[in-house]
């Protein structure tokens, strides 16, 4: 079983050349390790979702013509993560009234990036409280 992700747990995008902070702006949320735990709809980049440095990806435009301009050669552009679906695929409890986000959920950025989170926040699982 999984571990629920809470505030501060850390993120990293496949295109991202840093890792981010989770954060969980409900401070009543249910706790564990006395950290608010995240649901599958914290996926509000620049709320919830930080940006990851620098940006690799060729679908991201400010990336696409910073490399066009360079001749082809790749250059990296500040990251501004673009979020449109939920956490997939969340675990059990529900909290607030949402699938519970677990350290093996993903999503995608609207760029191409997979977003998966590298140290959930804590060390309980998901049965621990």
């Amino acid at each position: 079983m999984g571990k629920f992700v809470c505030a501060g747990a850390l993120l990293q995008c496949s295109f991202g050349m840093a890792p981010s902070s989770f954060m969980v702006v409900d401070p009543m949320r249910p706790k564990v390790q006395n950290k608010p735990t995240g649901n599958i709809l914290d996926n509000k980049p620049m709320v919830n979702i930080m940006p990851f440095g620098m940006c690799q990806s060729m679908a991201n435009p400010t990336v696409a013509s910073a490399t066009a301009a360079a001749a082809g050669v790749l250059t990296p552009m500040p990251c501004m993560p673009v979020i449109a679906a939920p956490w997939t695929p969340g675990g059990k409890p529900m909290i607030s009234n949402s699938p519970a986000l677990i350290d093996n959920c993903k999503c995608m950025c609207n760029w191409g990036g997979q977003i998966s989170v590298t140290m959930p926040g804590n060390v309980c699982n998901a049965t621990c409280k």
